[in-house]
């Protein structure tokens, strides 16, 4: 309400009701779009994400926000923040891998910033976990990727941002909006600056289908599809290629890599299928069980993985690109009301 509009609403009060409107309604009527503006932007940190979030501040111009995490002898744990947070834009960044506690960790900081009055709550979840459980694919299972946007909007976020949903669709779980970045716009300026000739696009399995077929038309270049069996999860029991590779260098796409048994097993297909050499882009380096010895031993020229997750080891062929940027302009845009599609790699080469 500007100042001039509200001269107008109180002539009209004091016409019809004969009483002079308070002082404090006006002086809150009248810098209310002053107190607005002032509002500023704190992000803060979980224990899971605190290097990508000073990165993330860093890129934005802000220190990162002061929160404390106290712990009990007993594994119970408290987010305390250090510093007022009443009508700010709080951005608490927070990776859900390993879900359990991180997870936990990352409501109850929503509930925190909402009993401390924060003025609009984001979850910057760079990777958000159970993502893989989002449907009922056999009876008697959890759809968990539901149930943690069911948890995230009753602890009190008023908007989600992640990266590279496992299902696109999963963005209809929230009644909240959802900022969904997407890492092409992070991996295509690598794959770029490779120059390399004869390029084909691959997708490890038929779910990673579209992700790649949008890198491809992006390039102009075609793909092929390694269609996988499973016997059980984190278990591939057969693989055939549906295309032709010999002659290529194989560019293979994926937003997770998890035990890197599927990679492997691609990578030694395509090999043997002619391919000149096999290199793989996946986002979330989940890396977990024997990951780190199966990418040593492969036929992977090299991995190449966001920051979404820190790395719980080392490996020659792993390498890491930065999100800090691309969720720094996303956090700007969010809170200047601008669009984000800017963000996102449109049309063909």
């Amino acid at each position: 309400m500007n100042f001039q509009n509200f001269l107008k609403i109180k002539s009209l009060i004091q016409c019809k009701y004969l009483f002079t409107v308070p002082h404090a309604l006006f002086t809150f009527a009248l810098h209310s779009d002053t107190m607005f503006m002032q509002s500023s932007v704190k992000i803060f940190s979980g224990t899971g994400s605190t290097y990508l979030a000073e990165q993330i501040a860093k890129s934005f111009g802000k220190q990162l926000g002061n929160l404390t995490i106290q712990k009990f002898s007993d594994g119970e744990f408290q987010p305390v923040f250090n510093e007022s947070i009443r009508g700010d834009y709080v951005f608490l960044v927070q990776s859900t891998s390993a879900p359990s506690d991180n997870l936990m960790e990352l409501l109850m900081m929503i509930d925190a910033a909402r009993r401390a009055s924060a003025g609009y709550i984001t979850a910057v979840i760079p990777y958000y976990g159970f993502a893989r459980q989002d449907r009922k694919d056999k009876p008697r299972v959890a759809i968990a990727s539901k149930l943690v946007a069911n948890l995230l909007t009753t602890a009190g976020a008023n908007r989600v941002m992640t990266m590279d949903l496992h299902a696109p669709q999963i963005q209809g779980f929230f009644d909240i909006p959802v900022d969904h970045l997407d890492s092409s716009a992070i991996f295509i300026p690598y794959i770029e600056n490779l120059n390399m000739e004869n390029i084909i696009f691959a997708s490890p399995d038929v779910g990673s289908t579209n992700r790649v077929r949008e890198v491809a038309k992006y390039f102009g270049l075609d793909m092929v599809i390694c269609d996988k069996q499973r016997k059980r999860a984190n278990e591939v029991a057969a693989m055939t290629v549906i295309g032709d590779v010999s002659g290529k260098h194989v560019v293979l796409i994926d937003d997770i890599c998890d035990t890197a048994g599927t990679l492997s097993k691609s990578a030694a297909i395509l090999k043997e299928r002619g391919a000149l050499s096999v290199r793989a882009f996946c986002t979330h380096p989940v890396l977990s069980g024997k990951a780190y010895e199966n990418i040593e031993n492969s036929e992977l020229e090299e991995l190449v993985v966001c920051d979404t997750i820190p790395l719980k080891g080392q490996s020659s062929k792993i390498k890491v690109l930065s999100t800090a940027e691309l969720f720094a302009v996303a956090i700007r845009n969010t809170f200047e009301n601008k669009s984000i599609s800017s963000l996102f790699v449109h049309g063909k080469k």
